[in-house]
């Protein structure tokens, strides 16, 4: 397997700007839940993508790829971070790259009429799309009603029963109260970040104050500053928004 010259230096300028490991451990088997590394998150969404990788012999493939990347870094003697400059991707492009990906390592799923109702609803109610509601909750519970996290947070939407006391959600496991809930703070978070929708699901995951005293204010600058944050909303946001292409594809 070969990966074309754009695809290298978008994965390369990641590694550069994120200080990512190349030779970190191997990406796990393609799931509905995909875990690891932002690297290798990044690596296999762009390389589904393309059409390039498969399902047969998943980790052989991806240790190709690593290999070709380090022979790629070799070839050109590149010596680390000192030569971030040379790229001029960054990771807004290859961000970018990634939120168009149609192809994704998951089907979307198929949501039960009631549960695609509430979802109509909130996103009606409160001016936050469809896709986007659906996707964040794939992300968070699988759309699972009874799921609680070690953390604590309950439902659909993954509420903390201090959040969901403040938006008067009296039974998180009541899908229509944690929809409503999670829609309408979602909402308040994007409507706190100007309508930057990737940073509003950082602070969604990491809170809105962590990410304001990381500087981060808008889109922009969630990538500049991405590694201030915990790995796990890094992680988090390209998952949500891999798995908002899903279900924008079933909304047109």
């Amino acid at each position: 397997m070969q990966i074309d010259s754009r695809t290298m230096e978008q994965l390369i300028s990641l590694q550069v700007k994120n200080n990512i490991d190349l030779q970190g451990n191997g990406a796990a088997a393609a799931s509905s839940d995909i875990d690891g590394s932002l690297f290798d998150i990044l690596l296999q969404e762009m390389m589904m993508a393309e059409g390039s990788l498969t399902s047969d012999n998943y980790e052989d493939q991806i240790s190709n790829i690593k290999v070709q990347l380090n022979d790629y870094l070799n070839s050109m003697n590149w010596q680390g971070s000192d030569s971030a400059d040379y790229y001029d991707t960054g990771a807004v492009e290859a961000t970018a790259a990634l939120a168009s990906a149609k192809t994704a390592a998951t089907p979307r799923r198929e949501i039960a009429a009631d549960i695609q109702q509430l979802i109509t609803d909130a996103s009606q109610k409160y001016g936050v799309s469809a896709s986007l509601i659906q996707a964040v909750i794939e992300t968070e519970s699988s759309f699972n009603l009874q799921v609680v996290s070690s953390a604590g947070a309950k439902g659909l939407m993954q509420l903390m029963d201090g959040t969901a006391r403040g938006l008067g959600v009296t039974d998180s496991f009541d899908p229509a109260q944690n929809i409503d809930g999670g829609t309408r703070y979602l909402a308040n978070l994007i409507k706190r970040f100007g309508g930057n929708e990737r940073t509003a699901l950082a602070a969604y995951n990491a809170g809105p104050g962590r990410v304001q005293r990381a500087g981060i204010q808008n889109d922009q600058q969630l990538m500049e500053k991405l590694q201030l944050l915990p790995r796990e909303t890094q992680n988090y946001v390209f998952k949500v928004m891999n798995a908002r292409s899903k279900y924008e594809v079933a909304e047109v």
